[in-house]
Formats: C-alpha cells, sequence, structure tokens
C-alpha cells in the first residue's frame, strides 16, 4: 500500500509536455516570473519498481540498456580515461527529530526514497567487450562519508565527501584504491534536505579543482554566519591549498561542467522553496569569476526574497541573472556536456541533465531527464524531455526510479544513474 502524497497548498500549473518553451513557467533563457505566493507546499513521492524488463522511455532513434543494477543509491557517474565507470553511493542521513513535525517529514522523505541506509562506497563497473553491459564490478573503495564527486587528475585520484575532500594514489586500471587516502580539504557537512552533495571538477590544465557547496538552509533563516563556505563554488589547488570563493550566491549547486571548446565553468543550481509553484525555477548557468547570483537575499538577478529581515540591496545590485530556467522545483541535479560525435548533429554541444524530481509543489516537476540545445555560445530553447517515464503515476506521485548523476561512455552513450531504482541506465543511438 502507498501513501497517498499530501499538499498543504495547492497551485495551479503543471509542466509535462515532450517540449518545454520559453513560454510556460520557469524554463527558458527568460522564463516568466510569477509573483510570489509565500507558503509551505509538501508533496512527496512514493518508491516503486521497475516492471519486469521495463526500461525509462527515450526518443525515437535510441535505444535504452539497463547496463547495472542493484545499487545502492547510486548518485553520481565518473568515466575514467580506461573506460571504467565509477558509481558513487550514497544517500541523506536522517538526523535526529527536534520537533514532531520533522519526524513526518523524515517519514515523508523515507517514503520518496530521499533518505536510504547509505552505502558510503564507490563502485566500479567495467564493460570489458564493450556490449553495453558490465560484464564485472568491484568495490574501489569504502568507508567513505556520503561520497559524490570525484576527479582523476594525472596518477591522484580525488573523492568529495559531504565533509571534505580526500585524496588516492591511483594506477591505471586499477580495481580498488589503496589506504584511507588524505583529507585535503575540510568542508561544512550536510546541509538543507539534500544539500550535502560536493561535486569536482578539475580545469583543463588539472592545476585548480573547483568544490560545489550547497546552503546548510532554505533561505538562511539560522541566520548568513551558519552558511560560511557555503552556497559557493570553491577554487582550491590539488593539494587542497590556496582555498578561494570562485563564485557565490548559488544555494545548492550539483552538476557542473566545462562548455566545449571553451573556458566556460557551467552548473546546475537548486533554487529556494515556499514562494509557490513557479518560483523559484531551478537553473543553468555559466560561472563567472567572482560572480554573485543572488542567494539568499534575491533569486533570477535582482527580484528580492522579502522573507529576509536583513537584506543586502549592495549585493543584490550585483547580482547576475542564470543563463537558462530549467522549472520550479525539480531538483536538477546531474548535468553533461555532450561532447561525443555518437548521437545526432543536434544533441552534439548541448547539455543534459538529470532532474531528481520535486517534493515541494502541488503537482509533480522533474523526474526526467532533459535535454538543453545550445546554439551561439549559449543555451536557446526549445528544452525537450529525453529520458522519461521514471513517474509512474502523477497522481499518487509512485515512481519507478529517480534520475540524478549523468555522464558520456567511451563510445558515446549516455549513463544515467537512478538512485532508488539502483540502476545505470545506458542509453545509445541505434
Amino acid at each position: 500500500m502507498h501513501l497517498l502524497p499530501f499538499a498543504l497548498v495547492l497551485f495551479a500549473g503543471h509542466l509535462s509536455a515532450e517540449h518545454l518553451s520559453a513560454g510556460q513557467a520557469g524554463y527558458g533563457p527568460k522564463p516568466s516570473l510569477p509573483a510570489p505566493k509565500p507558503a509551505e507546499t509538501k508533496k512527496f513521492s512514493t518508491v516503486g519498481q521497475w516492471p519486469a524488463g521495463a526500461t525509462p522511455k527515450a526518443p525515437q532513434g535510441f535505444v535504452v540498456q539497463r547496463f547495472a543494477g542493484d545499487l545502492v543509491s547510486p548518485r553520481w557517474i565518473y568515466v575514467l580515461p580506461n573506460g571504467d565507470i565509477l558509481v558513487a553511493e550514497a544517500s541523506t542521513k536522517p538526523k535526529p527529530p527536534e520537533k514532531p513535525e520533522d519526524k513526518i517529514k523524515q517519514d515523508l522523505l523515507r517514503q520518496a526514497g530521499n533518505i536510504r541506509p547509505s552505502a558510503d562506497r564507490i563502485t566500479l563497473l567495467r564493460d570489458a567487450n564493450k556490449d553495453g553491459v558490465v560484464d564485472s564490478r568491484s568495490t574501489f573503495c569504502e568507508g567513505l562519508n556520503q561520497p559524490f564527486g570525484m576527479l582523476l587528475i594525472n596518477d591522484r585520484f580525488y573523492v568529495a565527501n559531504t565533509d571534505g575532500v580526500v585524496q588516492f594514489s591511483y594506477t591505471t586500471g586499477q580495481t580498488k584504491l589503496e589506504g584511507s587516502g588524505k583529507k585535503i580539504l575540510d568542508l561544512p557537512a550536510g546541509g538543507y534536505n539534500n544539500h550535502w552533495t560536493r561535486n569536482l571538477v578539475a580545469s583543463a590544465d588539472g592545476t585548480k579543482i573547483y568544490v560545489s557547496v550547497g546552503s546548510a538552509s532554505n533561505v538562511a533563516e539560522n541566520g548568513i554566519a551558519e552558511e560560511h563556505r557555503r552556497a559557493n563554488i570553491l577554487e582550491i589547488n590539488p593539494d587542497g591549498s590556496g582555498e578561494r570563493i570562485f563564485a557565490s550566491g548559488l544555494r545548492n549547486p550539483n552538476g557542473m561542467d566545462w562548455q566545449p571548446g571553451t573556458k566556460t565553468l557551467w552548473t546546475v543550481v537548486n533554487e529556494r522553496d515556499n514562494l509557490g509553484d513557479e518560483l523559484v525555477p531551478d537553473y543553468l548557468t555559466s560561472v563567472r569569476e567572482g560572480g554573485f547570483y543572488g542567494w539568499p537575499y534575491s533569486y533570477f538577478g535582482k527580484h528580492v526574497d522579502a522573507r529576509l529581515k536583513e537584506q543586502r540591496p549592495d549585493l543584490v545590485s550585483k547580482a547576475i541573472v542564470p543563463d537558462y530556467g530549467l522549472g520550479s522545483h525539480t531538483a536538477s541535479l546531474g548535468m553533461v556536456f555532450y561532447k561525443a560525435d555518437a548521437f545526432p548533429q543536434k544533441y552534439r554541444g548541448g547539455v543534459f541533465i538529470g532532474q531528481h524530481g520535486s517534493w515541494n509543489r502541488s503537482q509533480y516537476s522533474g523526474y526526467k531527464v532533459v535535454f538543453v540545445p545550445f546554439r551561439n555560445g549559449g543555451p536557446v530553447n526549445p528544452a525537450e524531455d529525453f529520458l522519461t517515464g521514471f513517474l509512474a503515476d502523477p497522481n499518487t506521485g509512485r515512481t519507478n526510479g529517480r534520475p540524478v548523476g549523468v555522464a558520456v561512455d567511451a563510445a558515446g552513450a549516455l549513463l544515467v544513474a537512478d538512485d532508488t531504482g539502483g540502476v545505470i541506465w545506458r542509453v545509445a543511438a541505434k
């Protein structure tokens, strides 16, 4: 029996079309932003299972395979140069409830699959005969603390735990890391809801590492001091030294990737809650060095959030407008530029985004992988639903799975981490 989700307040609006247009609220280079309607909405999905033989649905001309299964909350994917696939398996850990409503919310988050036992490991998947199905798997690293981002620079392998970055020695073809690694950077652990994830990406020359850190709150309701070193993308040297804030005001940045042919970093960001169904859109944006993106004082540029007691008009005046709205409360987490040539031309240079799905919107949003095309160096409409079927029943919120990380393998196929389904899906052109 599935528990029915509940909503404390209902708002109009639902985005389910295959093609999303700029005219629909929350999507596109210039998304429409309605007036805020402050209220708390909770509508959690429920965890189901993929029916036997079923897969997510991709557009015509693509085939979807179950690349690997029986994983425990696979969140993030990293492709090693030799073609091995690494999967970070981790999940939200419950906190001791402080109020009765905290326990109710945690129970609902368990029902949605947001809180599960955390495997705290990285698994290596190897497809030796290149048939699109894993031939062997091994535990690459374990005993971690909610690992997410992974990175290889020369012979050093990095893992972003929720509380810091750890460095290991690595040899090509290695199936298990040796030792416990060296912690090169401490980070503030945990965060608001699922803001425990920390991601990593390196500069092209390997001389800098960029670390994403989400906020500890929705809109700094516990004070701005709690947000020290949070809601930022940090820059460090490969030995952990030289930390500085590369960009700030990013409420919960997750996926990061470099735009092909440029030196421009892009990220996807989860925006704030409780301003209505269509506020505030999650977004995809280029990241400017030293740029401020509004959180918590404003959103989508200079739209002031009136809920804050202490305002900062000096910072709001500098707030950068994000490049592309991705719909409100979609939990857009994964992102990767398509830099291969196995897919049709229209996908090349564009971005695939894994949307984990809403919990605070009166009608469900997200629960799919979307594609955003790029032209003339920037994202354009229309975005397209690329991989769907994760939300099995939009009325009760029953899910087959929930997508998070996306990556492109050595053959140019798209890999998708389905954390509640426990699956890595592989989407290849026929």
